[in-house]
Formats: C-alpha cells, structure tokens, sequence
C-alpha cells in the first residue's frame, strides 16, 4: 500500500511537543496515510473539514483530547481520533480510550502494519452516510468496542431491554465492518410463525410443498457475503434452533425440499432483551446455541441510564420533521421534563413522544404542553424534579434550536461525539418568566380565568391529581393537557408549578 493507492487516508497531525520529521512522515505515507500537520486549534478548524482522521499527542493527561472533542463537536464534524501517547504513560491511554478515542497509538511507533490496522476502514464512504447518536460516555464507550468487533468476524449477542436501539448498533457493526459494501439483513425471530420463519431464513425448492411454484432464497443466502440480523432470538422455537445451531457450525444450509447444500459466507449477529441463561434452565433456549451466538457479548443500557443521549435524540428526530429549514426549538422546561422522564420504552417510547409534541405544537417551539407521555404518573413525579433542576441551574440553559448548527455542550458535559455520534449535546433554553395573569378583558380569557379557578378548588380540595379529575368529571389526561395549556398562557399559580 503506497501514498498514490485509492484508499489514501487523510490525517490531520497535531502535535504540540515535537514536529514530525521526513523519515517518519515517509513511513506513515508507505502505510497508506497522507498528513496535514497542524499546530494550532484554530488551523486545526479549516483542517477538520478534509479529514477521514485527526492524529493528535496526548502529554501527561488526556486534556488536549476533550478540548478537541468539544471543537469537532461545535463544528458539527463526525471526525475520529486517534491518539498518540507516551509509553509510560498508561494511565493517560486508558482515560483516552474512556473519553471514545478511537486508537491508541506508542508515540514512538511508526510501523506500517499498527498504522494500518489503527486506520482501516476509515475512508469507506458508508461510513460518511449513517447518523447514529453516541453521546452519553457509556454509550461512545460501546462505540469504541463496538468498533473493534467489527473488524473480526466473529458472532456478536446484542443484550438489552426492548426499544433501546439494539438494531442501530447492529448496523453500526455491519457498516464498521470489511462487509459493509454487501447486505445487512434483518429478521425479528418474534414476529413470525415458525413455520413461516424457517422458510424466511433457509428458502425453499420449487415444489417443496403445495404453493411453492418457484424457489426462494431465504435470508442467509441473500445476506451472503455480509451481515444477517437476528433479534428476539431468544424467542426462536427449539426445533429451529437446532437447525440454526447446525448453519452456524458448517456454514451450509439446505434449503427446504433441496437435496444439495449451499455454501454461506455470512456474518451473524444476534439479539435479546431476555435472559437466555436463564431460558436455558428453563429448557427454552439450547446451551450450545447459546454459547456459539455469544463470542462476544455487547450490553446496551437502557436509555434513563445514558442521559447525555436522550436530548440529542431529540434532535435528531425532530430534524426529520424539518420542512423548508425552519429548526424545531426546545424550550428548558421541556427539556428538563424529557431528562427527568425514566423512558421505560426507551428509543422508541422517545420517538413516539417526539411526534406528539410535532403534531400537538402546531408550530416550531416544543413546551412541556405538547409532551404526552404515556407513563401517567409522569406529571406527579417529573415536575417537582423539573422545578427543582431548573432552580439549582438558572443560567445553564440556552434555547436549543433542534436542526441548526450544533453547540458546544453546556449542561454537565459528557465527552463528545465520536465518529458515529454527529448529533452532539446541545444546550437548554433558559427558564422563561412571565407577568401574573391580567384580569380578563375578552368573554374568552373571562372564561379560561374561571376554568382555571374551578380546576385549582378541585386540585386543592383532593389528594391527588386522579381524585380532582374524577370530581370534574374529566379524564386525568385532559387534566393535564389543560395544565399545560394554563402553564403556556402563563397562569402561574403555586398548584400548577
């Protein structure tokens, strides 16, 4: 591999304790990485912008590492880095790593092969297509395992609860990974009967059974040469899996009604929110199975234990909902009630919610009126948690215009996002203050200041927001929707803050 080989990476070099010199420079570019060097921040920006990596010396901390993230992250690039550090310093390798670096590298090591293997797969444009949210630090330290697994071809078990984005991180897997150029298949072994499953996944001859008037490739023939994508497996009937366990060993199936084998050459990825050692004491999932999925594990957590994640998918769902380019804004109240939400369905509930407060704003500033979550404990438990964060951070916040250009993160800062995080954290918006209610000059503010009277003698008069719904003959939810609605107009009287 020379410097003139298509699959040139360029790498912006930024080392504050040394330059580079023409020997090393000749070795780096033998392996197949074109440098820019740098030697300020402020170079570095302009640089950023042609990079498939950045190259930088870490001293006696891993500083300069976060003070990079935070810049790539304001710039809104999705730039890997990679890390150069001293022998001695080990301890200042593994902050690195912690932070989401993605290698590191010996200051003193110049060889063609580390490089190499340090950069691989840093110039496929698939690479260039995906945006993925890794903000959280648990979650840019799954992306950095994740990313090493993908190199290998070993099996991967997804585990995690339902809704948490095992699929994303298949993908991230399948596209990380030497098969990215060729299909990632996916099957949700729960959503299909089993007879129906075993044809879907091992295809069927003409004439197999009545019906079958051609063959059909099932989904490990079309997966070949890439990934296939088994979720809910532990939900696969037993039988199945006996067939499954004996295409994982040989890597050949027979297709149903066939009497020659086919060769595969795939890659499998499995997934589950269910304990499988225990559906295996339980007799519902095969041992040997269990341990030929399960080379390497990945844990996913769910999404109340990664909070950095939650406002940035916020983000980036509601930048699907942009037209005309008009960004949706967040306000802090808002916010701060989505941070303090538990998300029992994580990533999906997340979604769900996002597409009410579209449908219910009717306009492009998000409030905590247009936010209908479906836990129904949500205003008893998330408000007093909300009054009590904004209070303690009254000057953290600024409005967050959810598809503009991203900020430097404000609230406690997590590490930037690494290569497949490009939605980094964005700020809050800052708690706004209204003027006491005037006294009504209209028939309809006469009759909204009289509704809100009745609702607040309810409110006081019983012990708990389902009791005053019931005494007003209204749905708890309609309550608090009205609520919201009294809290956007600015009624703020003590019993609804």
């Amino acid at each position: 591999m020379n410097a003139s080989s298509v699959n040139v990476i360029h790498a912006v070099w930024l080392d504050p304790f040394s330059p580079i010199n023409a020997a090393d420079r000749a070795q780096l570019d033998a392996a197949g990485i074109s440098l820019e060097t740098v030697s300020t921040l402020g170079d570095l920006t302009l640089a950023l912008r042609r990079a498939h990596v950045l190259v930088i010396r870490l001293g006696d901390s891993a500083e300069l590492l976060q003070e990079v993230q935070t810049l790539i992250a304001q710039l809104g690039h999705t730039v890997p880095v990679l890390c150069r550090v001293d022998r001695r310093r080990m301890e200042v390798a593994v902050d690195a790593m912690r932070l989401g670096a993605l290698h590191v590298l010996s200051a003193d090591e110049w060889s063609a092969p580390a490089w190499q293997a340090a950069v691989k797969g840093l110039n496929a444009p698939e690479l260039k297509t995906k945006s993925y949210v890794f903000v959280d630090p648990i979650s840019q330290h799954l992306l950095a395992l994740a990313q090493r697994v993908a190199q290998t071809d070993v099996t991967a078990l997804l585990v995690g609860p339902t809704g948490a984005g095992k699929e994303v991180l298949a993908r991230v897997l399948h596209e990380s990974s030497p098969r990215a150029k060729a299909p990632f298949v996916a099957l949700n072994c729960a959503a299909m009967p089993e007879h129906l499953i075993e044809d879907m996944l091992f295809g069927h001859e003409k004439g197999a059974f009545t019906g079958a008037l051609k063959e059909h490739k099932g989904l490990f023939e079309q997966a070949h040469g890439g990934t296939i994508f088994l979720d809910e497996i532990g939900e696969m009937p037993m039988n199945l899996q006996a067939k499954l366990l004996r295409v994982l060993q040989e890597k050949k199936l027979n297709r149903l009604g066939g009497e020659g084998t086919i060769d595969l050459d795939i890659r499998v990825i499995a997934a589950t929110n269910k304990d499988l050692k225990l559906a295996i004491e339980q007799r519902e999932f095969r041992e040997d199975l269990y341990f030929r999925i399960s080379t390497f594990r990945l844990r996913i957590q769910p999404l109340k234990d990664r909070p950095g994640d939650i406002v940035p998918l916020v983000a980036q769902s509601l930048a699907r909902h942009v037209k005309g380019g008009v960004p949706f804004t967040v306000t802090a109240e808002a916010q701060v009630m989505l941070q303090s939400y538990p998300w029992p369905g994580n990533v999906r509930e997340l979604e769900n919610v996002v597409q009410r407060a579209v449908v219910l704003s009717g306009g492009r500033t998000i409030s905590p009126a247009h936010l209908m979550f479906d836990d129904a404990q949500m205003d008893e438990q998330a408000l007093p948690v909300m009054s009590t964060m904004t209070a303690a951070m009254p000057q953290v916040f600024e409005e967050m215009p959810m598809a503009a250009a991203p900020v430097a993160p404000a609230m406690p800062a997590p590490a930037a996002p690494t290569y497949y995080s490009p939605a980094p954290v964005y700020a809050a918006a800052p708690i706004e203050t209204r003027p006491e209610t005037a006294v009504p000059i209209d028939l309809d503010s006469a009759v909204k200041a009289s509704e809100l009277q009745v609702i607040m003698a309810a409110l006081q008069s019983t012990d708990s927001r389902l009791e005053a719904a019931a005494k007003l003959g209204i749905s708890p939810r309609t309550l608090r929707y009205k609520l919201a609605q009294m809290r956007t107009r600015g009624m703020h009287e003590g019993v609804l803050a």
